[in-house]
């Protein structure tokens, strides 16, 4: 069987399992979120929180919540790592020094999860059960919540209530990821992954002597990463180690994994507002350009230039073997046209072209299908401007869903679209100008840039891989890359709720034989173009100066 066709069946049987898991889990995120229910473990976490999960929020107060657990988890996760060279199970590491706390904490709590560290050798088993495998639970939560407060106002009227945030939290966390990840565990387990507390040990015989690694609940932590669309790992191969991911099945699984909740939020965000067609139409958009996307960096990949390519079969540098071309190049897209960050690969080592590709992922906004609730919020955002651009075409008032799209909508979308390209434009413009910083490349010129570039895009958005020649244990990019993160996560949450807010307020605009139809092909096409032309307006010259140059060089 050639490389290219296990390819394309790799991609058949992801698209399979993903259409079969859809409708289920789909359908019951969304009772998840609509039943007024509260299960027992449930009322004693709002006991011990001291939350009523009956009382609804408005868009300020649901805000709150959001920042003010967050804010509660970076500095418990700062102080975590501070202490652990006093913690049982530490494994003899010392403490994190001040700016990596930081960065981590940051990074963990803002569901990025970028490492400036070697994992193996830095966290004991403490800090990486009990603090950074939590925030994978709970900011993805936060995500699935903030997108669910915006379906809600979408679907609510003459209303300024979202529901409660701390319910929305708590029925994320305890009915959707735990009983996922616990059965992705089970899985992985089953693949081969490692699921332990042991300490430091020698694994095998080499030359000049034996390697030592740590163990860990490796398979656990690996299942809600990926289902969270975290990112991160327990070692610094990350899912390339053969501990985290151990061959072609539970590469597939991860990829599985990655893209399960996004998708299926689109069905809960049909069901929720009343109308499916609606949900499919924001799925064509984002399964067009995952699909898009992926075959275009296969076809990058597999291409043959010059005889070392063709005696690989493609460009096999830095890529696993256990995953060839084909299982590495759909690992990347789905981890840079998610939230995830995590990687079974070196991008850094990907063609020109291709590195571009994982580049663009990421500047798109990760909505295709995106983070965990994150992809959803972000792909309605783009979904009123492309009502609002169809609006000015005809000269009619924008409408989407029964709801108008006025003056202050607009202007909340339009500030949610600029925050991510200022953050990166600005920060990369800033380290490129510095002697500093550029000192940390590990190449010059186009692909050089292109580690800069890369990191501010996977900070701000939020995603935490890393094109990985650059060296980014210093203290300028621990501290910039940490405020790109949480000013990229929680700064569009602002104008997200705020735009909910707005929206449960109006009255319902009945539909007329003027109003654009959202829930048809023609729409979900506008939304793709729209999405294209905003990104490639804003980010062209950037790429143009990286990847673009270097693939056109090469």
């Amino acid at each position: 069987m050639s490389p290219q066709l296990a390819g394309v069946l790799q991609l058949t049987a992801l698209i399979a399992a993903l259409a079969l898991s859809y409708r289920p889990l789909g359908d019951y995120m969304a009772q998840v979120y609509s039943s007024e229910k509260h299960y027992r473990p449930e009322k004693w976490i709002y006991r011990v929180i001291g939350a009523n999960p009956a009382a609804e929020m408005r868009w300020p107060a649901y805000l709150r919540g959001v920042l003010a657990f967050s804010a509660v988890s970076v500095l418990l996760l700062y102080l975590m790592q501070r202490v652990q060279g006093s913690l049982p199970g530490s494994l003899g590491f010392s403490s994190i020094d001040p700016d990596q706390a930081f960065n981590t904490a940051a990074s963990f709590v803002a569901n990025t999860n970028w490492q400036s560290y070697y994992g193996e050798q830095a966290m004991g088993h403490v800090v990486q059960t009990g603090g950074l495998a939590v925030q994978n639970f709970l900011s993805a939560a936060v995500g699935m919540a903030v997108a669910v407060a915006l379906v809600r106002g979408f679907a609510r009227s003459r209303t300024g209530e979202l529901g409660n945030f701390w319910a929305d939290l708590v029925r994320g966390t305890v009915r959707v990821l735990l009983p996922i990840a616990f059965l992705g565990a089970i899985v992985l387990v089953a693949c081969g992954a490692i699921q332990n507390f042991s300490g430091i040990h020698s694994v095998g015989q080499f030359t000049g002597g034996t390697q030592e690694w740590n163990g860990g609940a490796v398979a656990s932590q690996e299942a809600i990463k990926e289902l969270g669309t975290n990112g991160g790992g327990y070692f610094n191969a990350n899912s390339a180690h053969p501990f985290e991911n151990p061959n072609p099945l539970s590469n597939l699984f991860e990829i599985f994994l990655i893209l399960l909740i996004p998708f299926a939020l689109t069905r809960t965000f049909g069901r929720m507002v009343g109308s499916l067609k609606q949900g499919y139409a924001i799925l064509g958009a984002m399964a067009v350009i995952w699909l898009g996307f992926s075959a275009l960096m296969m076809w990058t990949e597999f291409a043959h230039r010059g005889p070392a390519f063709e005696i690989a079969g493609g460009a096999m540098e830095g890529k696993e073997t256990r995953f060839g071309i084909a299982g590495s190049s759909l690992f990347a897209v789905a981890t840079t046209l998610t939230s995830t960050g995590a990687v079974n690969s070196f991008h850094s080592s990907y063609t020109g072209f291709g590195g571009g590709i994982t580049l663009l992922g990421m500047q798109l906004g990760e909505i295709a299908p995106g983070g965990v609730g994150s992809g959803l919020y972000g792909m309605l955002i783009m979904a009123v401007i492309a009502v609002f651009i169809a609006g000015l075409m005809v000269g009619r008032t924008p409408e989407y869903l029964g709801k108008k799209i006025g003056t202050r909508q607009i202007q909340l979308a339009a500030c949610y679209i600029l925050v991510t390209p200022a953050l990166v434009l600005g920060f990369t413009a800033v380290a490129m100008a510095l002697p500093t910083p550029a000192d940390s490349m590990t190449n010059s010129g186009a692909h050089g840039f292109s580690e800069i570039l890369y990191a501010y895009t996977s900070a701000a958005n939020n995603n935490g891989s890393a094109f990985a020649g650059l060296n980014a244990d210093t203290q300028w990019f621990n501290t910039t890359l940490g405020i790109a993160m949480l000013l990229g996560r929680f700064l569009p949450m602002v104008f997200v709720l705020a735009l909910a807010g707005s929206l449960a307020e109006q009255r319902p605009v009945p539909e007329t034989a003027g109003t654009l139809r959202t829930d048809k092909p023609l729409y979900a096409g506008l939304l793709v173009g729209t999405i294209l032309i905003i990104t490639g307006l804003t980010y062209f010259p950037a790429l143009a100066l990286g990847p673009l140059a270097e693939g056109l060089a090469s």
